[in-house]
């Protein structure tokens, strides 16, 4: 399979998910945009080694996902978007009753409405060209609730809806919509969390591991960040053309239940 030719638009990617699925994407030969909120000097060293690992034309551009015209804007400045990644997203764990107003305002923007607004500015596009893909990355929580999650988990299970919605506006196209669903993954975020987790809980890393990080996940492993860019590369690819309005679970069993 060969994306070249094809430029990717993946939100909130200078680390984790995002950045792993801009470089599976670009080993593909698609030129890729990555983007977060920050816009420093290292966030353009990242889009720049991409550039120059893989032989694509690699940008980043700035834009505040919990902004809409800053979402529509983040597309138009792209210049093309053949394959669009949301991902974006932060998280707050709190009680609903005492969830703070400003964070589920600010879930809700950044996890679910900005891919609204990324994807009505990226479909004209997609129409244009004749071809495209949008891969949202929901997660387990867009399929099964955990308390004290309630913007993310709302945020999430709007996502999957979205997904479908956006399939069938677009099933007599060559335009796909599909989510991708993780469970815990082994991102440098989570790796840095678990001494500490380790430390709180009086246990041995490999213990709070199995014991708590990944008590809902049965295969008591972590997904990789690879993984996931791997799936977004397959929903890019001929096989995945009859693939849409769907969403794949690689959470180690967390939904069989």
């Amino acid at each position: 399979m060969s994306l070249s030719g094809k430029t990717a638009v993946v939100t909130g990617s200078t680390s984790g998910i995002g950045l792993a699925i801009a470089r599976a994407l670009a080993a593909e030969g698609a030129d890729v945009v990555i983007n977060s909120f920050s816009d420093t000097k290292a966030d353009h060293a990242i889009a720049e080694e991409i550039g120059k690992a893989f032989s694509v034309n690699a940008r980043y551009i700035q834009a505040d996902m919990s902004k809409g015209d800053q979402c529509r804007k983040l597309i138009e400045d792209a210049g093309a978007c053949d394959i669009l990644v949301n991902n974006a997203g932060i998280q707050h764990v709190a009680p609903i009753d005492e969830f703070p107003v400003e964070k589920w305002d600010a879930i809700i923007a950044i996890n679910m409405s900005s891919a609204f607004h990324t994807t009505a500015a990226a479909l004209p596009m997609m129409r244009k060209a004749g071809w495209g893909r949008v891969i949202n990355v929901a997660s387990a929580h867009g399929l099964r609730a955990s308390p004290y999650k309630s913007a993310y988990v709302t945020a999430k299970h709007g996502i999957l809806g979205m997904t479908k919605t956006v399939a069938l506006e677009t099933a007599k196209e060559s335009i796909t919509a599909n989510a991708i669903c993780p469970g815990y993954v082994l991102t440098p975020l989570v790796e840095a969390q678990i001494p500490d987790t380790a430390k709180e809980y009086n246990m041995s890393e490999d213990r709070v591991i199995e014991e708590v990080i990944l008590l809902k996940q049965p295969s008591k492993q972590f997904a990789t960040v690879e993984q996931i860019g791997g799936i977004a590369t397959f929903l890019c690819s001929p096989a995945a053309d009859q693939i849409t309005g769907t969403s794949i679970s690689v959470d180690g069993g967390w939904t069989a239940a």
